[in-house]
């Protein structure tokens, strides 16, 4: 067997049981070059994903193209300098981009919903758990969730930086088999191949590791807010869950069904084997820490090593402030982050125990609540 049947087996092998997917559209798929929305595109997409649902699919469409859709209406030829002039221009957007999705999808009888959400939505867990059960819901009712980025609302502090991110932190909310980022461009190249059209195409990526983040570069376009690195990165997140992710070219006709089939489309990230938790996946991806501990090497051993609980013993200081149940970030004396997870004490707290035996709390504080100042059970280790 040939190398290209051994990855056509692979795909077809992974792919066979899968139902549920995330499709994820860049502005680029979305868009001509004058920077509208691609009238054809949206026609041609709700036809694909309307025979592949009559085949039992079911999709999560992650869309990017609202500020892109506003900057027209509004006259901008560049990208705004500004954050309310790119919100104003997604708030014009949105409407514009749901309505083709609407008018696109109801040929079919297809129902479409509207879902915005922000980093918030992710970082809360009571509103992580509102936000997967309204999605869960609406598969369910057989409609399509249709999920951006509330960038009307969002500012820096809540942005999830872009929809590859959105969408495979998605990957994990939903519980999907498979995750597709349409771009476009055929996959993922050693180079830019805009630069370089001898760039060598990578059909299949094992491991993303530092070497294929530094190979991803910042490829992008003027019309989206990522590039080939944010979708590197989202590979990552996902394929930490389990979930294989195949990034591709969007303005290929019929290209999520070829995908679906197995056949040789895109670059296919593989997914680990060891693959998180849901609730580490969330730990590990969806918080954003609201402090760091330094720990020392025994601690730092014990948890990237042992899968230990951190206990107050192997804690050097604390930055930033946090509270009880806050996401905290833990660093080894180089400063490296080894781990995240949620703290049972709040900062003020942690400076009075730390270096402590877990006998010792007691008398620091005046009470004793937990041994551990993170429990295993709440905490992730980050991978290089």
């Amino acid at each position: 067997m040939g190398e290209k049947d051994t990855r056509d087996s692979m795909r077809a092998s992974l792919l066979k049981d899968t139902s549920l997917v995330v499709v994820k559209l860049g502005s680029a798929v979305l868009t001509v070059d004058n920077g509208q929305l691609d009238v054809d595109f949206f026609s041609r997409f709700a036809a694909e994903i309307a025979q592949l649902i009559e085949q039992g699919y079911k999709f999560v469409i992650v869309t990017s193209g609202a500020v892109a859709a506003g900057r027209g209406v509004l006259g901008y030829q560049q990208v705004p300098a500004t954050i309310p002039e790119k919100q104003a221009c997604a708030a014009v957007g949105q409407v514009r981009l749901m309505w083709q999705y609407e008018q696109a999808f109801a040929h079919y009888r297809q129902v479409v919903a509207q879902v915005l959400l922000t980093g918030d939505d992710i970082y809360n867990r009571r509103r992580y758990l509102n936000a997967r059960n309204t999605i869960a819901t609406l598969l369910q009712q057989g409609v399509i969730p249709i999920v951006n980025e509330n960038d009307t609302v969002v500012v820096r502090e809540i942005k999830f930086g872009d929809n590859d991110n959105l969408a495979a932190l998605l990957t994990s909310m939903v519980e999907v088999d498979l995750l597709v980022m349409l771009t476009d461009i055929d996959g993922f190249y050693a180079e830019d191949p805009k630069v370089n059209p001898q760039a060598e195409f990578l059909s299949l990526v094992r491991e993303v590791d530092s070497d294929i983040e530094s190979l991803a570069g910042l490829t992008g376009s003027s019309l989206g807010s990522g590039g080939m690195i944010s979708k590197i990165q989202g590979a990552k997140k996902a394929v930490a869950y389990g979930i294989p992710t195949i990034i591709a070219n969007g303005k290929r006709p019929g290209i999520v069904g070829r995908v679906l089939a197995g056949e040789e489309e895109g670059t296919l990230f593989l997914p680990r084997e060891n693959r998180l938790t849901c609730r580490k996946h969330w730990l590990a991806y969806g918080v954003k820490p609201r402090g760091v501990l330094v720990l020392d090497q025994g601690a730092a051993g014990a948890i990237v090593r042992g899968g230990k609980s951190l206990l107050p013993s192997g804690i050097l200081k604390t930055e930033g402030s946090f509270g009880v149940g806050d996401p905290v970030s833990c660093h080894d004396e180089e400063g490296k982050e080894i781990a995240r997870g949620l703290s049972n004490y709040a900062v003020d707290e942690v400076d009075k125990i730390r270096g402590c035996h877990s006998w010792e709390i007691e008398a620091a504080l005046g009470y004793h609540s937990v041994d551990e100042v993170i429990h295993r059970d709440n905490l992730v280790v980050m991978d290089d």
